[in-house]
């Protein structure tokens, strides 16, 4: 597990704080055909005084050039976690782009234990990759 100053994008939304970690993936990119690939560890942290299940998200992608893309869907990695009040969830994903650099950003809609519906922020995080500074010459 991670330690929490070593994230770099941090919100937190109604006592929920969520920490995102990108990482270029070197081994699975190919920049010779214009694909690049990031890992991003995200914990999700119930700092609320109630229970809190993760129901859907809605990531907002922009590519190098501006292209923005939604990809919303249930739950995280296949799983809808129920965190109660101070635990967390970490999991990890991926995103492949077509440009050497993005960011993303975005939302998880979660339910309390009362059964209130309310959205947590994801905060903004660059995907950079080492050939990212040649193509924005």
């Amino acid at each position: 597990m991670s330690i929490p100053g070593l994230f770099t994008a941090v919100a937190t939304t109604e006592g929920i704080t969520v920490r995102v970690q990108p990482r270029y993936a070197g081994d699975q990119s190919d920049p010779e055909n214009g694909h690049w690939v990031w890992h991003y560890h995200v914990r999700i942290e119930n700092g609320s005084g109630v229970q809190a299940q993760l129901m859907d998200r809605h990531w907002v992608i922009i590519d190098g050039h501006g292209e923005r893309r939604d990809v919303m869907g249930e739950g995280v990695v296949g799983e809808q976690p129920v965190i109660p009040p101070g635990g967390s969830y970490d999991y990890v994903s991926g995103c492949p782009l077509s440009t050497p650099m993005g960011q993303m950003r975005g939302a998880f809609g979660m339910l309390d234990g009362g059964g209130r519906r309310f959205e947590v922020e994801i905060p903004a995080f660059d995907l950079i990759s080492p050939d990212a500074k040649g193509a924005a010459n």
